[in-house]
């Protein structure tokens, strides 16, 4: 045992029933509930723990949970805060069997003040000491069933002997002894203690005398002070005065005596040390040095505060001493004496003797500073003195805590950076932790704050009668006059009144007039400048809104914001103290009448956190805003943060609203609920419930009709539902019934289940077929064999559709049920051996059909067929495992002999969704009117991909929305063709109008150079779409088997020749442009011709269009911008020596997708194949698709882009195949060279003369956030900007176009949005990522919330050695596919799993060569650990002009990869550095 906190610790485990921990402020915690934690691993005993808050109340824990405990201990650090709420309740707790163990250091000010408030007070010096006292207390508590207060110094000295877990359960059981009854540590028997010569028992004390008081009397501190003084000596006890209830005492003695039975060691209420016969007698409250002497004076440590029996104080005190002196270890105190001292003064104030004593008060803080020298000193020069105070001993005079300015939780920074940003310096908090040090912990509490604004409100109204009365004072100048009339005007107003104040004040100083008022202002100058005044507390506060003072400031009718931190994490909110319930503080501030209340959410919505607190800024009287910020620690990632945000306000369990009582009086609808989840729920119940209503009224006869007839429907049902029983019994009637579940994210599950079922009802079986998650326990128990399909997600995850059943599996197993002893089960699981390599990871391949086949069985279940394995690593991947399972489930259901002779159907791919669907319309019209879910059909959403819009839905809360039974929060993401990336401010001022209206608030520069938005919701696809239309921009072929947006480089340097190649990929995009006129009528209400008499066509793409997505760039060497080599069609430009544009190398095959486990897939650069005219261009691009039309593979989508069919043609097959159809042969490609793929930031100017910027826009995201208010920016910017926007393949932006005259007010609305900083690394500036979750459903990891996170950490390392401004090209993606062209960078991350992902290194720095996998899988510290010693050698040992990807060749970390079917060869490093488990 180390320490004394430990020792308590232990024993407070050991010897509760409950036991109550108080957190210290974030982010320490509790040095007691870590050894709470400890014990309890490795002991039997788990006592019912409760954590108290920081701000929350003890004592109601305490009483609510202790009042049929044997025992109850309390264990905290002391705080002035934690007494207080003891002392409120002290009388309940008094009556409890309950210890409270209470920490200090160096003051005992806090826990002197709960003295009074229990019959029992001890206090422990030493870590021996707290070991047994804990165990004196314990004692005392559990066998008297009174509150006992220990306590004890938090020191290092080692505990030498511990009492065992038996030895406490026998003394905390054992039998009550007598009161009254003594222990002699010496022989262990009944009889008396001798305390250092003064023997103790029924003690006569000679040289007494008896008398009354004397007139001379004791010689007190002060005359006033005391009454007269107090005779000392001897006498009789029974001249004594009445002890602290003598029964008291005698319980503390009789426990005791059981403790020290028990410990064999001594333990004394006074311990008596020094000479017999002392002048000074030295009683010690506090930790004094242990080697501390003095000649002629003795010190009697105080051990048992209360009961304080004054026998035990006169027993101490020897017939020679003429001195008391008390030593107490405190930096403060409420009253001028303490009580202890004043005891001691009433113990001898009762005595008469012959002589006086002097009776002095000393305080001491620092032990270190307490030495023989100084105490003696100090003694010597106050021998005869009587002080009016207390005396102090060491340098630190007493005062108040010394206490250290609180921790602001990081996360917590977020509300404040809103409040500094919007009110600047305009802004107080009154309640800051600046106060603390000077003013004590009490300053951050709303009593504290709302009296100090209640005093600056006085102080300001006195100034304004100042002001108002030294107007009408004659003789001052018409310029003072002026001025002071002014600020009266303006002195609520707070951006004009700060700079009259300043004037006000210079004409005061500058008039040199001796009056009365000129005076009073400029001592009250301060409060000129009107204020925004904010207190800012945590949840804690509704707790309670009585005692934390939140009452007073709401009933207070001041003007005083008040903005609530509530930080309960939408997940724990059920594991909080259900017994401590917390008010709704919004409720109840809205019933008080006169105050503004808000609910928001950082995290949610920063716009609506803008607008109430302005709001409340501008309510005159009291505001309250209720902010959610859900987190656990300091080091709780943004990312959960936000996740738990989006929980909270999607379901409901935080709402954003806005309460503004101005609005009730002017008559107007006071509440607006800003939730959109819950708007959009309530909107659709009370349509539905308007739209019966309306038929009631309009048609009273319906009413009836729709209750008589609801017998009569669910007859009919019920009929129909016994036929179709019927029917199947007849099918059923010579083999049971197959009930096929599966589990499946990706629909290979789902295929595999359904080719079951199939197969099983072409048998003759009665086969149904269904999602996991659509069965509960209770209707499987009742069902006869069942088969099981399951795919593996994640790291051995289930698959989203399966999760409930999985967990309510698991659930039942550790409760030990056995339901399914009926019932006989098969499982077939589809996984990828290699997909974690590692061997520590290998458990993770098809770990939930392993799983789910052993918790079957487990269950009670009866395996009718072995465990199937399929793997995507066999030949036939996960078919080969499946031919074998499936034989084995029609031999054990008996039909393994029927011959199956029809054809199985075909599943429906891509190519039958296409073909059927009328040139791209399908059934989306139809689905655009069905309010009834907020998704489109399945087929449809791959058509709707067509017309730029991708059906998602928000994974942050989909289990909980699935937990609940509500659909998933579908939404959609548009996105916008805007050829060679470039828009105008008409343009731009449109889609910020978009993203405010109709979708999140966002929206993302692309890797494609265009918009895309998201969190539109289906019905307001179309008003989106039409608002795109109305600045000349739409999303045809924006995404789909189709050409794609076409890019170009931005060069902004090189203004004509950058008009040349946009306005070529402006052709060569419209020249690609599907012919259907389906987005017309869907999105335009366009209407067909004569009810389709005129039929659609598609020239170029017939009805099938393309096998996969096409993708064209154009590039401006040297600057590689848009990654030229991993689009499908790239056109080089090539320029003459006059820097005239003459046409373009051609360059075909490129691609980013990839799937993985599966070595077919990979990415690919593009070749070069030859060079056009730049009027040959578009007929090039489209030969080269239809090339692709005609050859690509329409069976296998994963092998479908132009990069797998050009090899498997071969390159000069496809090249001859192009220029067939071209009539002619491309000429030889021109020379070209590259020195780089990011962008160029800051101002340039082109050969126009006119100016560019290019703008750092992190991943592309465009919005809002505290201290950088980019979208709002660069909507300022384009209202005034005559030029055009450029948005770059690297997705950042450039504002182009400016004219020399318009730079002045650009710059200044760039520094003042903060659009111009450039202070970035360069590896931050280098960086990408696509948007990942929690919007897109392919994403299996984070990346664009993540990468920044990650970058933080990396760039760090970077700056460590000296590479802050060196470029490395960092990307990252959610999933393989490579939106952000992860397979170009240098370094990238490709997610695997949430927290996983692929690490590939050695790409070319300006996108010449692919990378290649350097580790499977690696977590943040592994990438970091990685990366550490890397980039130290790069930094060390590069050549000159050498980048990180060629570095990490030539070092031998990777080896390089030439082409893309080789892009596997060599994976997982070379050498030293190879990961042994890759293949």
């Amino acid at each position: 045992m180390s320490n004394s906190v430990a020792a308590v610790s232990r024993i407070a485990f050991l010897a509760s029933d409950v036991l109550v921990d108080s957190q210290p402020a974030y982010p320490a915690t509790s040095q007691f509930s870590r050894h709470f934690q400890s014990f309890a691993e490795t002991t039997g005993r788990r006592p019912l723990t409760f954590e108290v808050p920081v701000g929350g109340d003890p004592a109601s824990t305490i009483l609510r949970n202790g009042s049929t405990a044997s025992l109850v201990s309390f264990t905290a650090s002391a705080t002035s805060h934690t007494a207080v709420r003891l002392v409120l309740q002290a009388t309940d707790l008094s009556s409890l069997p309950l210890v409270l163990h209470i920490a200090v250091t160096d003051d005992l000010s806090d826990v002197i003040l709960l003295r009074s408030a229990v019959p029992f007070f001890l206090v422990s010096y030493t870590a021996q000491q707290a070991h047994d006292n804990a165990l004196l207390a314990s004692r005392l508590a559990r066998v008297e069933k009174k509150a006992v207060i220990h306590v004890f110094y938090e020191h290092n000295d080692d505990v030498s002997d511990v009492t065992t877990e038996g030895d406490i359960w026998r003394l905390l059981h054992s039998e009550k002894l007598a009161p009254g009854a003594s222990f002699s540590p010496e022989n262990g028997t009944h009889g008396h203690i001798e305390q250092a010569g003064v023997t103790n028992g029924d003690v006569h004390l000679t040289n007494g005398i008896n008398g009354s008081h004397s007139a001379g009397g004791t010689e007190s501190p002060t005359d006033s002070g005391i009454p007269n003084g107090v005779a000392n000596g001897f006498s009789d006890i029974a001249d004594a005065p009445s002890p602290v209830p003598a029964s008291l005492y005698e319980l503390y003695d009789a426990a005791l005596l059981s403790t020290v039975s028990c410990t064999r060691r001594t333990c004394r209420p006074l311990s008596f040390r020094g000479v017999d016969n002392p002048h000074t007698v030295a009683f010690v409250l506090g930790s004094l040095p242990h080697n501390l002497e003095l000649d002629g004076v003795a010190f009697v440590s105080i051990s048992l505060l209360t009961p304080f029996e004054p026998s035990k104080v006169l027993h101490v005190i020897p017939p020679s001493t003429s001195r008391v002196i008390l030593l107490e270890q405190l930096r403060r105190s409420n009253t001028k004496w303490t009580s202890l001292f004043l005891d001691i003064v009433n113990i001898l104030q009762e005595r008469q003797t012959s002589h006086r004593i002097l009776v002095q008060n000393i305080w001491f803080t620092d032990t270190e500073q307490i030495n023989a020298t100084s105490l003696f000193k100090l003694l010597n020069a106050t021998s005869n003195l009587r002080s009016a105070s207390p005396l102090q001993l060491g340098n630190d005079a007493p005062s108040g805590p010394l206490v250290p300015v609180p921790h602001v939780p990081k996360h917590e920074v977020s509300y404040t950076k809103i409040l500094s940003y919007i009110f600047g310096d305009h802004l107080e908090i009154s309640n800051s932790p600046s106060f603390v040090p000077t003013q004590g912990a009490i300053a951050t509490s709303p009593e504290f704050a709302l009296g100090r604004v209640r005093g600056q409100f006085e102080q300001r109204a006195q100034l304004i009668s100042s002001v108002q009365a030294l107007m009408e004072v004659e003789g001052i100048s018409p310029e003072l006059h002026k001025a002071l009339g002014q600020w009266l005007l303006v002195k609520d107003d707070r951006s004009k009144s700060r700079a009259v104040s300043d004037q006000v004040v210079t004409t005061l100083k500058s008039a040199n007039l001796q009056n009365a008022h000129v005076n009073r202002v400029l001592a009250l100058r301060a409060h000129l400048p009107a204020r925004s005044r904010w207190i800012i507390g945590s949840d804690a506060w509704s707790y309670d809104l009585g005692s934390s003072g939140l009452h007073h400031a709401i009933a207070s009718g001041l003007d005083i914001n008040i903005l609530i931190l509530d930080s309960v994490p939408y997940s724990s909110r059920h594991s909080a103290d259900p017994h401590r319930r917390k008010q709704d503080a919004g409720l109840y501030a809205m019933n008080h009448g006169d105050v503004y209340v808000a609910s928001v959410a950082v995290y949610s919505s920063y716009a609506h956190v803008l607008q109430a607190i302005m709001e409340a800024d501008r309510h005159k009287g009291p505001s309250v805003v209720l902010a959610y910020l859900p987190y656990q620690s300091e080091n709780t990632p943004a990312l959960d943060v936000l996740k738990e945000t989006k929980l909270a306000v999607d379901s409901g369990y935080w709402p954003l609203y806005r309460w503004d009582p101005v609005k009730e009086a002017r008559g107007q609808e006071p509440f607006t609920l800003d939730s959109d989840s819950v708007k959009n729920d309530l909107q659709q119940f009370l349509d539905r419930q308007n739209h019966l209503s309306q038929l009631v009224r309009s048609k009273p006869q319906l009413a009836t009709e729709l209750v008589s007839s609801l017998g009569e429907s669910v007859k009919e049902a019920r009929r129909k539902k016994a036929a179709e029983a019927y029917s199947d019994l007849l099918v059923a009637l010579d083999a049971p019934p197959l009930v096929v579940l599966y589990a499946s994210d990706g629909g290979t599950a789902e295929k595999y289940a359904k080719k079951l079922m199939n197969r099983a009802k072409a048998r003759g079986l009665s086969a149904s077929i269904g999602t996991m998650d659509s069965m509960s326990i209770e209707t499987l128990a009742n069902e006869e064999y069942v088969a099981f399909v399951t795919s593996t997600a994640g790291q051995g995850e289930p698959p989203q559709n399966g999760r409930t059943l999985f967990k309510a599996f698991n659930a039942a197993a550790g409760r030990g049920d056995r339901p399914f002893l009926k019932l006989r089960y098969a499982v077939f699981a589809l996984g990828d051996s290699h997909y974690w390599p590692r061997p520590e990871d290998a458990h993770f391949y098809n770990r939930p059909g392993k799983e789910l086949d052993s918790r079957l069985e487990q269950l009670g279940s009866e395996r009718f067929a072995p465990l199937g394995l399929g793997d995507d690593q066999d030949a036939d991947g996960p078919e080969t495992g499946y031919k074998v399972w499936e034989p084995l489930i029609w031999k054990a259901l008996g039909v393994d002999s029927i011959q199956v002779l029809e054809a199985e159907p075909d599943p429906i791919t891509n190519e039958h969704i296409k073909v059927a669907s009328r040139y791209l319309r399908g059934t989306i019209a139809e689905g655009l009117q069905d309010t009834s879910t907020g998704a489109l059909a399945p087929s449809d959403t791959q058509l709707t991909k067509f017309h730029g819009i991708y059906q998602q839905d928000d994974r942050d809360i989909r289990d909980e929305r699935q937990a609940q039974g509500a659909e998933p929060a579908y939404s959609f993401m548009i996105r916008v063709r805007m050829p060679g990336g470039v828009c105008t401010p008409k343009q731009w001022l449109q889609m910020d109008r978009i993203s405010d209206e109709h979708g999140n608030g966002t929206f993302k520069i692309t890797t494609r150079s265009t918009f895309q938005f998201h969190g539109v919701i289906k019905r307001h696809l179309k008003p989106t779409i039409q608002g795109i239309n109305k600045v000349l921009l739409d999303t045809l072929a924006a995404c789909g088997d189709v050409n794609r947006n076409v890019i170009c480089s931005a060069i902004p340097s090189k203004s004509k020749l950058h008009a040349r190649v946009y306005e070529f990929s402006k052709l060569v995009s419209n020249h690609l442009l599907p012919r259907t006129t389906a987005y017309h009528e869907i999105w335009l209400d366009n209407k067909l011709v004569a009810g389709e008499a005129v039929k659609d066509f598609e020239p170029l793409y017939g009805e099938f269009y393309l096998p996969r997505k096409f993708k064209v760039a154009v590039v401006v060497p040297p600057t590689n911008d848009v990654d030229i080599f991993a689009n499908d069609l790239g056109f080089i430009a090539i320029v003459d020596k006059n820097g005239e544009l003459i046409g373009f190398n051609v360059a075909v095959g490129g691609g980013m997708g990839v799937t993985h486990g599966n070595k077919k897939t990979y990415p690919r650069l593009a070749d070069v194949i030859g060079f056009c005219t730049v009027e040959q261009g578009p007929l090039v691009a489209e030969k080269v698709m239809l090339t692709q039309r005609d050859f690509g593979n329409r069976v296998d989508r994963k092998n479908a882009r132009l990069k797998y069919t050009i090899d498997r043609m071969g390159l000069d097959v496809f090249k001859a195949e192009v220029e067939s159809r071209l009539g002619y042969k491309l000429s030889p490609a021109r020379p070209f060279t590259f020195d780089r793929n990011v962008d160029d930031f800051g101002w340039t100017i082109g050969e126009d003369g006119k100016h560019h910027v290019t703008l750092f826009i992190e991943n592309g995201r465009v919005q809002d956030e505290p201290g950088q208010d980019f979208k709002k920016g660069l909507r300022e910017i384009a209202k005034i900007h005559k030029g055009t926007f450029r948005l770059t393949a690297n997705q950042h932006l450039i504002i182009s176009d400016i004219e020399t005259d318009d730079v002045p007010h650009i710059k200044r609305l760039l520094a003042e949005y903060k659009l111009d900083n450039l202070n970035f690394t360069g590896l931050r500036l280098s960086s990408s990522a696509c948007v990942a979750f929690p919007t897109c459903g392919l994403a299996m990891a984070e990346s664009e919330r993540y990468l920044p996170i990650l970058i933080d950490k990396v760039e760090k390392i970077c700056e460590e050695y000296g590479l802050r401004n060196d470029s490395i090209v960092m990307r990252m993606t959610g999933c393989p596919n490579g939106c952000a062209r992860p397979y170009l960078a240098e370094v990238a991350f490709v997610g695997k799993a949430p927290g996983s992902y692929l690490m590939l290194l050695g790409g070319g720095y300006y996108g010449q060569r692919l990378n290649k996998i350097y580790r499977e899988s690696v977590s943040e510290p592994e990438i970091l650990a990685i990366l550490r010693p890397m980039i130290k050698r790069y930094a060390l040992e590069r050549l000159e002009g050498e980048h990180f990807g060629d570095f990490v060749i030539r070092a031998g970390y990777i080896a390089p990869t030439t082409e893309g079917k080789n892009w596997y060869d060599r994976m997982g490093g070379e050498g030293k550095f190879r990961e042994v488990a890759a293949q």
